[in-house]
């Protein structure tokens, strides 16, 4: 492994285990790990290894590796979607789905972070949802999808 595979690796492991708000924070967490950085290595190591700031617990900012912070945003939308679901039925172009009692925003939300461009759009109630589908045609392919997720 080369310095900078070592060096990136070393990051990746830092804002695992610490919060790390700003570069100024990296590179001294990285002097301490015994590499000799500038603010310039940084930065590009930042950028090749796609860290974006998400919010920390204790109310300021964090680095996170933004595949991983994706992956788990995805897991625990997925989740919400099979904890909440309890089926769904067609009306024209809106598949109006059942949840569990309040959990009507919280599924629709999850249903949006999809990003499925078969739906137009979600309106939530207590515990219903329309979910407008582009066209007649599209209902099948997005309810085969959500049963996918589903059994996932």
């Amino acid at each position: 492994m080369g310095m900078k595979e070592q060096r990136q690796s070393t990051i990746l492991s830092l804002i695992q285990k610490n919060e790390i708000e700003t570069q100024e924070d990296l590179a001294a967490a990285l002097e301490n790990q015994g590499f000799s950085v500038t603010q310039a290595t940084v930065s590009r190591d930042i950028r090749e290894l796609k860290l974006t700031k998400v919010a920390s617990k204790l109310g300021g900012q964090k680095y996170v590796a933004l595949a991983n912070y994706e992956q788990q945003v995805s897991e625990k939308v997925i989740r919400v979607f099979k904890d909440a679901f309890v089926g769904m039925d067609v009306a024209g172009n809106i598949i109006v789905i059942r949840t569990l009692t309040g959990m009507g925003n919280a599924v629709a939300s999850a249903i949006d972070a999809f990003n499925l461009e078969e739906i137009v759009g979600t309106l939530a109630g207590d515990d219903t949802i329309f979910c407008a589908i582009r066209t007649t045609d599209h209902i099948k392919v997005v309810m085969n999808q959500f049963k996918d997720i589903l059994s996932s």
